[in-house]
């Protein structure tokens, strides 16, 4: 079953989003505490939301969505990113993820938006493989562009 997360699935979230980020070798990474988790999907004005994939026996969160609205300036809409997908091991192939993503593309045609969109690292040939299997067409033409840490501050400094 998919539904809206809630407060009380914090936790499990920030534990699977740890659990991603060490299959993606890159566990050192996450910063994030639980409290900001809680804070950005809870807080007075929240800005991400979440999806929760539930075991279907035991109701236990066996997988997550988590996403954004942007915007795109060429269709005049909202779209959906994507931030992290992730299902447990030990529930992939029980549709947990094409659930979460048929439920993200609901909400993308229920409110008019017209993308639904993420990244996917070029080694995941799995995930890569699913993707194209529900129609996800890869934007090669793209390149993903990030500024960060000291460059950050020194552009921020820019006048």
């Amino acid at each position: 079953m998919i539904r809206t997360a809630r407060e009380s699935d914090v936790p499990a979230i920030h534990a699977m989003i740890r659990e991603l980020a060490a299959y993606e070798k890159a566990e050192h990474e996450v910063e994030a505490t639980e409290e900001q988790l809680r804070e950005a999907l809870f807080g007075p004005q929240p800005a991400v939301f979440a999806l929760v994939a539930e075991d279907g026996e035991s109701g236990e969160p066996v997988g997550f969505a988590l996403w954004f609205r942007n915007y795109s300036t060429w269709t005049g809409t909202h779209g959906v990113y994507l931030e992290d997908l992730y299902v447990r091991p030990e529930a992939r192939g029980g549709g947990h993820g094409r659930a979460l993503l048929a439920a993200l593309a609901r909400i993308c045609v229920e409110r008019g938006y017209r993308r639904l969109e993420w990244w996917v690292l070029d080694w995941n040939e799995p995930a890569i493989g699913f993707y194209r299997s529900i129609g996800a067409e890869p934007m090669d033409e793209w390149t993903v562009q990030r500024v960060t840490g000291e460059a950050l501050e020194r552009l921020a400094r820019h006048r």
